[in-house]
């Protein structure tokens, strides 16, 4: 992944635009089918928004989007949510966000919250396929079970109600991800061991 595409200064006035009064913004990015959960990230954001003013932007489109529509009605949450549909350039998009749900029943690699990390945003996702490998709990983020939209209510809450904490965590998932995944950083890396490996054969 090329890190220096994704950095919070990617941001060009989305932040405003989605939440005018300057409430924090959680964003979910996805292509929508049952497995992603996506009505467990409206679930998640209808427990938060109870406790707090907030907004939830959804990026993608698929099957499921009709049933989180549905639910946003149903919790007349219409002005507080936004659909933007598949997108291009979503590294402008995520660096708006102040936190990244990935609410997946599976998730083999979870790149949308790798992206989401390089912008300094942080992850709540689920303990589940290669999560855990992307999101370290309670440093970058918090994994919590599939289908424990409470439990991420909880965290999401604790986040975006300390600013300081949200901010700290937001750094320490851009460190992991450029340490982890970003091309700049890893290329090198592999490099530096396999020479050490033909050195010592």
């Amino acid at each position: 992944m090329n890190c220096d595409l994704y950095s919070r200064a990617a941001d060009k006035g989305l932040a405003a635009h989605w939440a005018p009064n300057g409430e924090p913004i959680l964003m979910h990015l996805s292509n929508f089918r049952p497995v992603k959960r996506l009505t467990d990230a409206v679930e998640i954001f209808t427990l938060v928004r109870a406790k707090m003013p907030a907004k939830l932007v959804l990026i993608g489109d698929g099957p499921d989007r009709g049933a989180a529509e549905y639910l946003v009605r149903k919790n007349q949450l219409q002005k507080e949510v936004f659909f933007l549909g598949k997108q291009d350039a979503v590294y402008q998009k995520l660096a708006a966000a102040d936190l990244f749900l990935l609410p997946s029943q599976l998730e083999s690699f979870g790149l949308a919250a790798l992206e989401a990390m390089a912008c300094e945003v942080p992850v709540i996702g689920t303990n589940a396929g290669g999560m855990p490998e992307v999101v370290e709990h309670g440093v970058d983020g918090y994994l919590v079970e599939p289908g424990d939209v409470q439990a991420a209510a909880r965290h999401a809450i604790e986040i975006l109600s300390r600013p300081d904490r949200g901010r700290e965590m937001g750094r320490m998932a851009r460190v992991d991800a450029k340490k982890k995944f970003c091309a700049n950083d890893v290329i090198p890396a592999y490099e530096a061991y396999y020479k050490r490996i033909l050195s010592e054969s």
